[in-house]
């Protein structure tokens, strides 16, 4: 049936959502929430599954086939849903996601895990992407700030709770109900948004491009392996990692010279023709760099140095995340009051500097409070840039490149995360290693030749001298680690000093000669368009 109205009609004229678009932001606040939450909770458990299900010479396996899933299948569910529809493609990845979860609380040896986990990693890959691209299918531009502050927002509860969440469900129901709990929530997701979301129906006569699909994932898949096993599994000059290079360096100039050719493909490079959208693309990949570093440095520090227990890793956070929270809420509120952002990736470059650099300060004497403020001074510069990023990246297309652009800037902050983990993980190994050499001799060599990262078990075990050692070599390892993040967050403030600020448009704009609201793209282009056919 034919249908007039254009994406984001759904709002009032006040600019107020109705009740129906609440339910479907508050699904997609709990697919989110699936998508976040779920590595938390699974990484509290990973002890209890490994003592079940022995296999621990595979345990990185159960969070690498996730990773590796997730991230070959985020450009590919972006593009699914602009050909064929977002309502239809997004429900799909979060029935996958939960036949994933499913399967894993039902796993019985390690090797099953891996593969279930796998299964899960490609249904998470289409709820972030599904999340952002259906907000910019419902909202206009300039309300669109508002509703991914508060994804943002859930995006950082999870990240607290996580932990907190994963050890209760493991202490009092076992660790198989960490994958179950998924099962209900999904459920209830599923239900709001099949019965609520009313978007337009798409028929692409176009195919899949299905040779960009494989040299995509492969290329992404040997970057990813390439980051994840560099100075761990494999040495960094090893046959193995040269290899992956090669193979993951050549899979991507083939993908990109076949997407100058296909029919339909996968990632339009058309979309990188925009300064904005590509000035978001390397503020984001910067942005995932320094966040998933951080979160990975500052509880080791914590725990290591300043004797903070593990129990509540998740609230060692607190400070950096809370930080992160309230400033994505004010980001977005002011956005949608003024239509107006440059100020926050530039202030966000000033304060993710700031916070890094200040955070290298730390030693073996620095308090809990003062590190503290050091981690909400980055927190508020991570909050000004989190959902701007992907605000921009939209705003910067047209509607029917909504999907691939959502997928493209999710892309990469994910390759972010997985280079940040990898780099600044090999100059912490590196220096921690250095430093106990020097320290304590032959003693601390042996002590961190196999992983400079050692558990609170392993350290109450040193002795005394050892175990100072060990604490200054980690504050000398966090030191290098976040001054090389200071440095390559300088790269965010440049790309924010060239954003052109184009204003973003209200519920209430004029449409143009075809119907469709105006875009705030740079390019001219529309970003919205009207639907004709609602599901």
């Amino acid at each position: 049936m034919a249908d007039t109205q254009t994406a984001g009609a759904e709002l009032t004229e006040s600019g107020k959502p109705q009740r129906s678009v609440r339910v479907v932001i508050l699904a997609l606040m709990i697919a989110m929430m699936l998508a976040m939450l779920d590595n938390m909770i699974v990484g509290t458990a990973m002890p209890t599954i490994v003592g079940e299900l022995g296999g621990l010479e595979h345990l990185s396996w159960v969070v690498t086939g996730y990773t590796l899933a997730t991230a070959a299948a985020t450009p590919v569910w972006g593009k699914l849903g602009d050909m064929y529809g977002r309502k239809a493609t997004f429900m799909t990845s979060i029935v996958i996601f939960l036949i994933g979860s499913a399967l894993s609380g039902m796993a019985q040896d390690m090797g099953q895990l891996i593969g279930f986990r796998a299964v899960q990693g490609l249904g998470a890959g289409g709820l972030m992407v599904g999340v952002m691209a259906i907000i910019g299918d419902l909202v206009p531009p300039r309300e669109r700030g508002k509703y991914q502050g508060m994804m943002a927002g859930v995006m950082a509860l999870a990240m607290i709770g996580g932990p907190l969440v994963g050890g209760t469900i493991t202490d009092n129901w076992g660790w198989r109900w960490s994958f179950y709990i998924n099962l209900p929530l999904g459920a209830i997701a599923l239900a709001a948004i099949s019965v609520v979301l009313h978007l337009p129906k798409k028929r692409s006569k176009a195919g899949i491009d299905y040779l960009g699909v494989v040299l995509l994932t492969l290329g992404i898949t040997s970057i990813v392996l390439v980051t994840t096993w560099g100075g761990s599994e494999y040495a960094w000059t090893s046959a193995r990692i040269m290899e992956l290079t090669a193979i993951g360096v050549a899979s991507l100039v083939g993908f990109v010279f076949w997407q100058t050719r296909a029919a339909e493909p996968v990632v339009p490079l058309h979309i990188f023709r925009s300064r904005n959208f590509t000035l978001m693309s390397v503020i984001g990949f910067i942005t995932g760099f320094v966040m998933f570093g951080a979160t990975l440095f500052l509880p080791l520090y914590q725990q290591s140095v300043q004797g903070a227990s593990a129990t509540n890793s998740g609230l060692l956070l607190l400070p950096m995340l809370g930080a992160m929270l309230v400033t994505s809420m004010i980001a977005g509120r002011v956005t949608t009051s003024t239509g107006r952002y440059k100020i926050f990736p530039i202030a966000g470059g000033v304060l993710m500097i700031t916070g890094l650099y200040l955070l290298s300060l730390m030693d073996t004497g620095t308090s809990r409070f003062t590190s503290g403020v050091y981690m909400a001074v980055l927190g508020l510069g991570m909050g000004c840039l989190m959902q701007i990023t992907m605000l921009v990246a939209q705003n910067s297309v047209q509607m029917k490149d909504m999907g691939v652009a959502s997928s493209s800037t999710t892309l990469f902050r994910t390759l972010g995360s997985s280079f940040g983990v990898a780099i600044m993980g090999a100059l912490f190994n590196h220096r921690v290693q250095d430093v106990m050499a020097q320290r304590a001799g032959s003693l601390g060599s042996k002590l961190t030749e196999q992983s400079a990262q050692l558990d609170a078990a392993s350290l109450a075990k040193l002795p005394a001298a050892a175990r100072e050692a060990y604490q200054h070599a980690v504050s000398a390892g966090t030191h290098s680690a976040f001054l090389l993040g200071s440095v390559i967050a300088v790269v965010v403030l440049v790309a924010a000093l060239f954003v052109k600020e184009v204003p973003l448009k209200g519920a209430t704009s004029k449409p143009d000669a075809e119907g469709g609201p105006v875009a705030g793209a740079e390019d001219g282009g529309r970003v919205a368009a009207p639907v004709t056919e609602a599901v």
